[in-house]
């Protein structure tokens, strides 16, 4: 049986602390983490362990691991769509866009202009919907979904890597 289009609220917000130093966004919440509650929770997706390689730590593997994991290494995440239609997790199907209000995080955190976006979706949907009204340029990384079979888990730690790191020790 084929998934319908659904139109979907984000579902459980951003998480970000006053220490967060950097923002990364994706497009929109699989169906595996829209049933977590929280980021990249299918367990293919390669965004935990490319993280883990980046700042040198261990993957973390349960929700509250993940939040530590986080916060250890001032991060704040969110996608950039608050609301639209989908089928299933599939970004290609993505219509009928609310975009996130990113004003609270980048307010209530030390955010100021290190925003990433995980894949060419984020990406594109970022350049068109948040840096009109936020002024604020996104760096654009490769996708870690398991979708993206083009780059090897090496290949997005040496990209993620080289974009983050400089940000790692302010």
């Amino acid at each position: 049986m084929a998934a319908e289009r659904q139109y979907l609220s984000h579902g459980f917000g951003p998480f970000y602390t006053p220490d967060s130093r950097i923002l990364i966004l994706g497009s929109f919440p699989s169906v595996k983490s829209r049933e977590q509650s929280f980021f990249y929770g299918h367990p293919r997706n390669r965004f935990w362990p490319v993280l883990a390689a980046v700042f040198h730590d261990e993957a973390p593997q349960t929700l509250e691991e993940k939040r530590s994991f986080l916060r250890r290494h001032r991060i704040a995440l969110y996608d950039v769509i608050e609301s639209c239609s989908i089928i299933g997790s599939a970004d290609s199907s993505i219509q009928d866009i609310v975009p996130a209000d990113l004003r609270p995080i980048l307010s209530g955190s030390r955010v100021e202009n290190r925003i990433f976006t995980n894949g060419g979706k984020a990406s594109s949907l970022y350049a068109r919907y948040l840096l009109p009204t936020l002024g604020i340029p996104a760096v654009s990384l490769p996708s870690t979904s398991p979708a993206n079979a083009a780059c090897s888990l090496e290949q997005l730690i040496c990209a993620w890597s080289r974009a983050i790191s400089p940000f790692c020790s302010d």
